[in-house]
């Protein structure tokens, strides 16, 4: 026996359960309060870095005490929710971050409470098999194989980087893992359209490949691959001696929506045996809808495809997945049983199908959400929302003081333009005055909390950007929209020119 005394055990951080009960409850009044109050909140403060810094105390060190855990968690629902961006603000269009759905935070707080490890079976048994049908349910939406493989991620950078890291094994062969070199000698080339989001230049970088490995292939006036360009390019590279190791398709650019030809493209890639990716993160889940652009009924053709549940399934962050055709292709890639796994062959082990050991619970929020909406559910809201977002362009069309250009799945692109310029657009002049004067209406919208939209550049014009992916977003909201920007560019247009004599 030991001589040493017993240990007298104290843990502030434990809670008896009728302290958490009473805690919890005041925490979801302070929630559901703050879901009511949408119509009457701003989109953001636009309090500055220094603002927000001043509000946390941010200089100050770290408490040697601790505080009452009620108080805290009030205090700290009042910054959140008075003082932040508010993403699931009807009138939040910028960059396409969804609307949290209730069901989704419920769920956080119940993964939470249950603390499955998704690395291993053994580890989390129910939760695995949950995020397995999770995955199936996802694939069944998007008309792609149900038997393929997939993992739930953080978002849409690690979804596409997945794909990334199983065509380059696909394509270099086992060596890769060891040598950094494919089996061949051949260097690794990628290619992928100028409306590819960036997450390729990190997966190029990241794996040592390089970004010096991407083909950025141009874009026809439809925004869409140039295949033409995309075929040049491959037959280049193949005479200088380098391999395809995959084709990006885009299923949805983030700056336009547009769907590149993914059926031609899939043609190209099999005569040529490359794979084939379809960054969907944003835009693949329209293809539930009836009315879907066609190329999006084609994603089955892709050997790797990414999405986000965090953007059209409505769930909170974070919410990313890889569905790979072949499972194999997977375990290629990550899978390496050093002798302390023995985790077996007859269920799922994630952590053989991705870059993580130690994995929360993301499925579970979606698995819920899917199951409460149902197909037919998100099949309207989805269709709600590209419904709502040719309305917003429609509205802004009717403005004579707005431009329109592009409107594709729900994003819709604008710009304003003062009266006395219309008969001088394409005018070089014209044209950097009007860049600039839009870039200050984004950056007075994004401040003055009335609606947020972000930009996109088209053909070298700096145009406003609205996307909807928000379930609270009504007519009356992109009835409103075009009217507030035509307000805030009469201002600005107005400082701007007297500024200048």
């Amino acid at each position: 026996m030991s001589d040493n005394p017993a240990v007298t055990r104290h843990a502030p951080l434990a809670m008896d359960g009728a302290e958490f009960r009473r805690l919890g409850h005041e925490l979801v009044d302070q929630i559901a309060e703050f879901l009511d109050s949408w119509p009457e909140r701003a989109v953001t403060t636009g309090e500055s870095p220094l603002e927000i810094r001043d509000r946390i105390s941010a200089h100050r060190p770290l408490p040697n005490q601790g505080r009452d855990a009620g108080e805290l968690i009030r205090e700290t629902g009042e910054l959140l929710f008075d003082h932040g961006l508010h993403n699931g603000h009807p009138r939040f269009m910028g960059y396409i971050t969804s609307s949290a759905a209730p069901i989704g935070m419920l769920s956080d707080l119940l993964a939470s409470a249950a603390n499955p490890n998704l690395g291993a079976w053994v580890l989390s048994p129910v939760a695995s098999e949950i995020e397995a049908q999770t995955v199936r349910w996802i694939a069944e939406l998007l008309g792609y194989p149900v038997d393929a493989g997939g993992i739930l991620v953080s978002g849409g950078n690690m979804a596409n980087t997945v794909g990334f890291w199983a065509a380059r094994i696909a394509a270099g062969g086992s060596d890769m893992r060891q040598t950094g070199r494919a089996a061949d000698g051949r260097d690794l080339v990628v290619y992928a359209s100028a409306e590819t989001h960036t997450w390729i230049q990190k997966a190029t970088d990241l794996s040592g490949l390089g970004t010096d490995a991407i083909r950025w292939i141009e874009t026809g006036d439809d925004l869409r691959m140039d295949l033409d360009a995309l075929q040049r390019a491959m037959d280049r590279d193949e005479a200088d001696g380098k391999r395809a190791m995959m084709v990006v398709g885009t299923g949805g650019s983030v700056m336009t929506g547009v769907v590149d030809d993914l059926r031609a493209i899939s043609e190209i890639c099999r005569e040529r045996d490359t794979w084939f990716h379809v960054d969907g993160a944003y835009g693949a889940f329209a293809a539930m809808l009836p009315d879907a652009p066609e190329e999006l009924h084609h994603l089955d053709l892709a050997d790797s495809v990414a999405v986000d549940p965090h953007k059209w399934l409505y769930s909170p962050l974070e919410a990313g997945c890889a569905l790979v055709r072949n499972q194999e292709h997977l375990r290629n890639a990550f899978s390496y049983h050093p002798p302390y796994y023995h985790f077996g062959v007859e269920a799922t082990n994630f952590v053989d199908l991705g870059p993580q050991n130690s994995r929360g619970f993301r499925a579970l929020k979606v698995w819920m959400a899917l199951q409460q909406v149902g197909r037919e559910g998100y099949e309207r809201m989805v269709g709600d929302d590209v419904r709502l977002t040719e309305r917003l362009h429609a509205h802004a069309e009717a403005q004579p003081e707005l431009e329109t250009f592009t409107c594709g799945l729900s994003i819709s692109t604008f710009r304003y333009v003062p009266p006395e310029l219309w008969e001088r657009l394409g005018e070089e002049e014209t044209e950097t005055y009007l860049s600039e004067l839009n870039r200050e209406v984004q950056a007075r919208l994004e401040r003055g909390g009335e609606v947020f939209l972000s930009n996109a550049i088209l053909q070298g014009r700096y145009v406003l950007r609205g996307c909807i992916v928000n379930f609270r977003t009504d007519e009356e909201d992109v009835r409103a929209i075009p009217e507030i920007v035509v307000r805030v560019g009469r201002e600005t247009h107005g400082e701007l020119k007297g500024s200048t004599g």
